[in-house]
């Protein structure tokens, strides 16, 4: 089967590196995954405006959609192209949802703009998808798209790291859940070396905020940061993602209030673990059991004394093998090989 993924693609946020994988693991299994477009030399994808060879299409539709608007006219090739019947949405934010408001973050701003939503995924298909294992609507169907790739496994080893503590992602809503992570180190500070975030919005708006009215989502205490010695460092590519996270001993898998809500996994959920790093899961217990195994339930962050993460420097062959564990559960339940099967029975359905 040839899929074709209509996706925005940015060069240093959103899912190109799983997108990857899908690539690979369609190749592997003899189908073909192409996202359509032209080929850009910064996001090397498998590009492709071939419509006529295409047996379904795959609407991955994040945060970044509302970047940059898609033509009119290539949006009619599609749909006319392809049935209605093999055409599938992945609603990667839970959009496709009645409203929704937790701790300041939002899925929509007002009901006008929920139900402009709505519409427009109804209108391009019936199979609806969402990256969590409870959608909240009854048509929706669960789907894990963000995935793991076996492949991106970086060695679990004794060496020395460049800083005790990365967080590789925007500031998205996530000043809170961030802030968490910190106040646990901040009493134990002198015990941990070097201490970053990085990405967007850390220390200042990103160029986006301000026209798309999201300086509150991206809100952070650039005066506390400074204060804890936290150094914000420029984002990097997505295929640098998890070479930048093993440069630390240890990093934080946080998510905004809205996607905790909603149970939704993201890419960083599964390049995480595949790092050379101890993932380290502000995330409620059952939550994080569900995805990644018991092993993953002994690596989240119960209180704010940071006993745990001063454990991780002082004992981390232990915290390793709970690593390991947790690599072994994804690459059997949450590999981009077990989800492409499960994508392709989602089309033929």
């Amino acid at each position: 089967m040839r899929l074709m993924f209509v996706y925005w693609a940015f060069e240093d946020q959103g899912s190109g590196l799983v997108i990857q994988g899908y690539c690979e693991a369609a190749k592997a299994l003899g189908h073909e995954v192409a996202i359509y477009g032209r080929p850009n030399p910064k996001i090397p994808l498998n590009y492709s405006l071939d419509i006529d060879a295409t047996d379904a299409i795959v609407f991955i539709f994040e945060w970044t959609t509302q970047l940059l608007g898609g033509d009119a006219l290539d949006l009619l090739r599609l749909v006319t192209k392809i049935p209605r019947r093999r055409r599938v949405i992945l609603d990667g934010d839970g959009n496709y949802n009645d409203l929704v408001r937790v701790d300041g973050d939002f899925n929509h701003r007002d009901e006008a703009e929920r139900q402009r939503w709505i519409d427009i995924c109804d209108s391009l298909s019936d199979k609806i998808c969402q990256p969590t294992l409870h959608p909240l609507r009854r048509r929706v169907r669960p789907f894990l798209f963000y995935s793991y790739n076996p492949a991106w496994a970086r060695p679990l080893d004794g060496l020395p790291r460049e800083f005790s503590m990365i967080y590789v992602g925007h500031s998205k809503f996530r000043w809170r859940p961030m802030h968490r992570i910190l106040r646990a180190i901040e009493p134990v500070r002198s015990q941990f070396g070097r201490v970053a975030l990085v990405g967007h919005g850390w220390a200042a708006l990103p160029p986006w905020a301000v026209p798309m009215h999201l300086e509150d989502a991206y809100y952070s205490d650039a005066a506390y940061l400074s204060r804890l010695g936290v150094e914000v460092l420029e984002p990097v590519p997505f295929e640098r993602v998890i070479d930048w996270m093993g440069k630390a001993a240890f990093n934080p898998v946080i998510s905004r209030p809205t996607f905790t809500a909603l149970r939704l996994v993201t890419p960083r959920f599964f390049e995480t673990p595949a790092a050379s790093t101890i993932p380290v899961f502000g995330l409620e217990a059952a939550y994080v059991a569900e995805i990644y195994g018991p092993a993953g339930a002994e690596l989240v962050l119960q209180d704010v004394r940071g006993d745990m993460l001063v454990d991780i420097m002082r004992r981390p062959e232990h915290y390793r093998a709970l690593a390991n564990g947790i690599r072994h559960h994804l690459a059997t339940h949450h590999s981009q090989t077990v989800r492409l099967k499960e994508l392709i029975e989602i089309v033929e359905s």
